[in-house]
């Protein structure tokens, strides 16, 4: 059996999110998207990100929201086919009016950098060789 994954994220404003992500490249499922929220398509089979506005978020929470832009919450890590292609998407995401999060981290068979969207969230994009063996490469 297969599981699909929505990673549920606070955003102050649905609309600024899906302005964003858009110029970044991804496409939202429109049967979970309205004022509320938008449903962000990761991978069309299995993995979404749920963009709740505060409000609604907190109907489903007993404890306060996290200020993601004051304390790290989560790490959101995408992979991707190419280093080039992780780096053309944080060159989206700071063009869009997200931030560089951090230095790239380049371990050979992977490479990795982050941004920070317009709520703080941290997105990890990497690309890792598939024919790689991260112990062996570690020894």
């Amino acid at each position: 059996m297969s599981r699909m994954v929505f990673v549920n994220l606070p955003v102050a404003n649905v609309k600024r999110s899906i302005a964003f992500f858009t110029a970044l490249g991804f496409k939202f499922d429109q049967r979970f998207t309205n004022d509320q929220a938008a449903g962000l398509i990761i991978d069309e089979n299995h993995s979404y990100a749920m963009l709740l506005n505060r409000e609604y978020f907190k109907t489903f929470i007993k404890t306060e929201i996290a200020d993601a832009t004051r304390a790290t919450e989560v790490l959101v890590a995408l992979m991707f086919d190419t280093r080039e292609a992780v780096d053309e998407v944080v060159r989206k995401a700071i063009a869009a009016g997200g931030k560089d999060a951090r230095e790239p981290q380049d371990h050979g068979f992977m490479y990795a950098r982050a941004f920070a969207d317009p709520d703080g969230h941290i997105w990890e994009p990497f690309w890792m060789d598939p024919n790689a063996n991260p112990a062996q490469e570690a020894a």
